[in-house]
């Protein structure tokens, strides 16, 4: 079997051994450096005003904790918003629009699989990719922005905006990079303006549609053991592609065949990168549900940065 260098590293990480726990205690001089660097740097850079109310939804740690589908949740209950990702994945760079309200006026493979999710769950919504997320905002206010989303913005800190932070239900490693999956120290949190916890804040409800007796798993999103709970029966196998890794049509058509599958399962984020393809596909779609108290306090911020 070919080696995952990236599989290793969130075995490491996420779900680490007795010999993964001496190499991330072995790691944590430079963790110790990386994380002082992190946070000589939240103390040096200056917060910008770009003159509207920014919400921003991120976490601390590398991978996916939920941030697309609550932000998905989030943003779908207010009007004249746009929402501005770096783009993950994608085969560009610079700015592009992903869409306008009511249009989508680029393709997956220009703006990356999380975005493109984004602009078709939210139609009344306009979706920006950028490396350069200040020149995301000033577009997206260009064009209009009463509300804007910054996708996975928590480590943005010369951006003034509302910290929405997400923390998944378990936390195996506490350690900052390399020794473990925190891209800045753990207590970093306490600067969040919304420190939400999954299981408590927030929950994942999945629905699957078009299931079939006998079915292939193919996703590429980042630790693709967080779908087993709501796997349903009749997987039959799994095709694992790196985090925002492309499909080949062809090479899913020979995976199926070779374990029988009468249909791909994926989810939304894997199907957007599917469209065209000739292939069934059953669907696992997720929704977040947020608490009152969590959308209360989004509510209130946005309310008194509409008032001044």
């Amino acid at each position: 079997m070919r080696w995952d260098p990236t599989a290793w590293v969130e075995r490491l990480w996420f779900d680490p051994g007795p010999g993964a726990r001496l190499l991330s205690y072995a790691l944590l001089p430079l963790a110790g450096l990386y994380g002082t660097g992190m946070a000589l740097r939240r103390k040096l850079v200056r917060r910008r005003s770009f003159g509207l109310p920014i919400v921003s939804v991120g976490n601390l740690l590398v991978g996916g904790t939920g941030k697309t589908p609550f932000l998905a949740a989030l943003a779908g209950r207010y009007e004249g918003v746009w929402i501005v990702s770096r783009g993950y994945g994608r085969r560009s760079r610079g700015l592009v629009t992903v869409s306008k309200p009511g249009k989508i006026l680029a393709s997956v493979a220009e703006v990356g699989d999380e975005a493109m999710l984004l602009a078709r769950k939210l139609p009344r919504a306009g979706v920006i990719v950028a490396e350069n997320r200040a020149e995301g905002i000033e577009a997206a206010r260009r064009q209009g922005a009463r509300l804007l989303f910054l996708d996975d913005g928590f480590n943005r800190v010369g951006i003034e905006k509302f910290e929405i932070l997400l923390e998944p239900a378990k936390l195996p490693n506490r350690f900052v990079i390399p020794a473990g999956p925190f891209r800045e120290f753990p207590s970093t949190a306490r600067r969040a303006d919304l420190h939400l916890k999954e299981g408590r804040d927030f929950h994942r409800e999945v629905h699957i549609e078009g299931a079939r007796k006998r079915m292939l798993l193919a996703t590429a999103i980042a630790r693709p053991e967080r779908l087993e709970p709501w796997l349903p029966e009749g997987v039959v196998d799994r095709l694992l592609l790196p985090d925002h890794g492309w499909f080949d049509e062809e090479r899913l058509q020979e995976a199926m065949e070779r374990c029988g599958a009468e249909s791909l399962l994926v989810t939304e984020k894997d199907a957007v990168k599917m469209e065209g393809f000739k292939l069934p596909l059953s669907l696992m779609r997720l929704e977040l549900c947020i608490t009152d108290a969590a959308l209360a306090a989004v509510d209130a911020y946005v309310k008194d940065a509409y008032a001044t």
